[in-house]
């Protein structure tokens, strides 16, 4: 099944509002041309709501980082799935490790928010990935296969276009290490088999995977050559607009010639 290759900039904790606009203002005219390739820019809360609004009506999804699996209350700092689509997100990162570790997010709150996205039409990015200490210890597959099954515990027969996940090795991120392309593929290839599993050949088919972790322009054209990996969740190289469309040239030339 041809699934649609997703290019996502993850800014992390960078950019002011202006900073964001000068970015975006390069972006679009240049994403415009990255047909067949859904190009998704993941930017703080402070910077959402004008993000969006140059994004509309343009190939561009604006996205956020992080949100809380309920829609209002005594939360107080959280923002709700219905905030940021009222903001103009039309997507949200769901368990990045930096979360999950510096934030201790378990994999229930993970599942919860990314149940309560699908459930709201909000497209999550949901990450999974593993520590150095687990890949040394051969507990890879145990710490990323659970991370997916809770996930899949909370939805309700949803299709495969309905919510993306991203691996991502957690020694990789930030670090300049990167899981070799075939590393990347045997990792991807599991969690797509499991997804076949627990939702089906139809389900696993669609949903889309990307890989995380030091993605780079010298890097990108090998790693999205695998056969399961559709894209990229890119931090370090994302903050630039003439790398990250470096990227999403790459991701490009993926794409059939039909579109």
């Amino acid at each position: 099944m041809a699934r649609r290759p997703m290019m996502a900039a993850n800014w992390k904790m960078n950019k002011t509002i202006r900073e964001a606009q000068q970015y975006t203002a390069a972006l679009l005219p240049r994403a415009a041309d990255a047909e067949g390739v859904d190009v998704a820019v993941f930017v703080p809360f402070t910077c959402l709501h004008e993000v969006a609004r140059m994004a509309e009506d343009t190939p561009v999804i604006a996205g956020a980082q992080n949100f809380y699996y309920e829609d209002s209350g005594a939360f107080t700092g959280e923002v709700s799935v219905p905030m940021l689509q009222d903001a103009g997100a039309g997507a949200g990162i769901v368990g990045h490790s930096e979360r999950r570790e510096i934030f201790a997010e378990s994999d229930e709150m993970v599942a919860r928010k990314t149940a309560r996205a699908v459930e709201a039409g909000l497209l999550p990015i949901v990450c999974v990935g593993e520590t150095k200490e687990e890949r040394d210890a051969g507990d890879m597959w145990e710490k990323v296969s659970g991370q997916i099954r809770r996930v899949m515990e909370k939805l309700d027969d949803p299709d495969g276009d309905a919510l993306v996940f991203a691996y991502e090795p957690i020694w990789a991120i930030g670090t300049g290490d990167t899981a070799t392309p075939e590393d990347a593929q045997d990792a991807i290839g599991q969690i797509r088999d499991l997804l076949r599993e627990l939702g089906g050949d139809d389900f696993a088919g669609a949903v889309r995977i990307l890989y995380g972790g030091s993605v780079k322009p010298d890097n990108v054209a090998e790693i999205m050559a695998q056969e399961d990996v559709d894209g990229a969740l890119v931090g370090g190289a994302s903050l630039e607009v003439e790398s990250f469309m470096q990227l999403v040239e790459a991701a490009r030339e993926t794409v059939p010639s039909d579109g």
